[in-house]
């Protein structure tokens, strides 16, 4: 018997919509499913038409994490059709996995995890490497692996999940502690909670909010905020200027200019839209 669609993919306004559909498994993600978003974080770096993903789900979890009864998974875990594990295997298989969150990670448009219900281990290790994380105040958020399995979530669930939240949180949910909407805000986990009745027009919103910008700004935005987090202060700075050296001779800033002029010459705007 044939399962039904795992995932589902939308497109509008320049905004890629990548679904989680697998209710009947609470959405637990398998090696098809990886293959998807796989194929939808290609198509953002790739197409000048799309400006910004999404991330979702549909069901009673946003992700149960995964699934570990999928026999395409093994050879990801380590496992060779035999039964046989190798070492190097199962860390092949953690660095293709890497690769994609890294990819998300560094693609030069934003990425957006819209959580609506449960999300558990994989779940968050993918929110870690999007740009924004929305919750519904339905939402919770989990790493197990720890209590469940024995293991720690390898796939950036320690890495990426602490340099958001920090030490002090991050063994809070390394060690298992399942975390409502309300306190990953609190922690900064997520940037925002909205009531679950208008999540998706809220998500839809946001998201359409940022298509809008101005693409080669945000990208460099984007990149200036990551290298501010991880060199010092002053190569931060001479990043900026370098940056806004670029932008500020670019096609797209001139007109944005201009029109900004024109606005103030029209007494369009607000007062303090029109000062130059």
């Amino acid at each position: 018997m044939t399962e039904p669609m795992l995932f589902r993919r939308s497109e509008d306004n320049g905004v890629l919509t990548f679904t989680l559909t697998r209710d009947a498994k609470l959405n637990a993600v398998s090696p098809a499913m990886i293959d998807g978003l796989r194929g939808a974080v290609d198509d953002l770096g790739d197409r000048d038409d799309l400006k910004v993903l999404v991330i979702a789900a549909e069901g009673r979890y946003f992700t149960a994490g995964i699934d570990l009864n999928d026999s395409g998974a093994g050879g990801r875990r380590g496992y060779a059709p035999d039964g046989s594990f190798s070492p190097r295997r199962l860390r092949r298989g953690y660095r293709s996995f890497h690769l994609l969150m890294d990819e998300l990670e560094a693609i030069e448009k934003p990425s957006v995890l819209a959580v609506h219900a449960r999300c558990l281990g994989v779940g968050l290790e993918i929110g870690a490497s999007c740009d924004f994380r929305l919750a519904s105040d339905r939402a919770s958020f989990a790493l197990p692996e720890l209590p469940n399995l024995g293991v720690i979530p390898g796939s950036g669930g320690i890495s990426r999940v602490t340099r958001l939240v920090g030490p002090h949180w991050g063994k809070w949910l390394a060690f298992g502690e399942e975390v409502s909407a309300e306190l990953a805000l609190t922690m900064g986990l997520v940037h925002a909670v909205y009531p679950a009745e208008s999540f998706r027009e809220r998500v839809t919103a946001f998201a359409g909010k940022l298509a809008a910008l101005p693409t080669e700004a945000a990208g460099v935005a984007k990149t200036a905020v990551d290298i501010a987090a991880s060199v010092d202060r002053g190569t931060a700075r001479d990043f900026d200027r370098y940056a806004n050296t670029v932008l500020l001779t670019s096609a797209e800033h001139q007109a944005m200019l201009e029109a900004f002029k024109n606005r103030g010459r029209t007494g369009g705007g607000t007062p303090r839209d029109r000062t130059e």
